[in-house]
């Protein structure tokens, strides 16, 4: 299997211990090496506002640390010109839509999401971890 682009959500619940779903995130993600799964610098800058937000350095510095071993996507133009066409034809949220973009445009086998909006509209690329 290539590579799995990683939906921010399924981080933050990892990361985070989440109290709902960050045991079974953590579990999904101990399936597979971490070179098998990609984030976006769009995963770290949402994944970075909480911690920023309340001044929490330790968290800051974990989710740093922990999202450095991930395969590192670029977002070049053609990622945003694809996000804008999923979002006007799905109706997605704009960082969905870049997610998903992403993920397509760096061929990825699938990516990850608790989001089943994302599902819809990916067309198989995207699954639900937790269904």
């Amino acid at each position: 299997m290539g590579l799995i682009y990683l939906d921010t959500c399924l981080l933050i619940y990892a990361f985070e211990a989440d109290p709902v779903f960050g045991s079974r995130a953590r579990q999904a993600l101990a399936r597979k090496p971490a070179k098998c799964f990609a984030i976006s610098p769009l995963v770290k800058f949402e994944c970075l506002v909480g911690p920023m937000r309340s001044g929490n350095l330790v968290l800051q510095r974990y989710y740093e640390e922990g999202l450095a071993g991930f395969v590192q996507l670029p977002l070049p133009e053609p990622v945003f010109l694809l996000g804008a066409r999923l979002r006007a034809r799905f109706g997605l949220r704009t960082p969905d839509a870049l997610h998903l973009a992403a993920a397509q445009h760096h061929g990825c086998d699938a990516l990850w999401t608790n989001d089943d909006r994302l599902s819809s509209a990916a067309h198989g690329l995207a699954s639900n971890v937790f269904d």
